[in-house]
């Protein structure tokens, strides 16, 4: 996944549902000097949303306890 966050960024957003965000993101890439902010930008997203998923797993674990 982190492949397709680099070179199509936009398709990264989509796959996860945020297609408004994918919408945007492949404006940006549109241009040649776009691509990397946008590449950079689903990167950290798809990280955060790693870490987010990887939270809530833990909260979920503690409060079973």
């Amino acid at each position: 996944m982190t492949l397709i966050a680099i070179f199509f960024p936009f398709i990264s957003f989509l796959l996860r549902g945020r297609i408004l965000t994918g919408i945007i993101c492949l404006i940006l890439q549109i241009t040649l000097i776009g691509w990397i902010p946008a590449a950079v930008w689903a990167v950290i997203s798809l990280q955060n949303s790693r870490a987010d998923r990887r939270n809530e797993k833990l909260i979920r674990a503690m409060r079973s306890k």
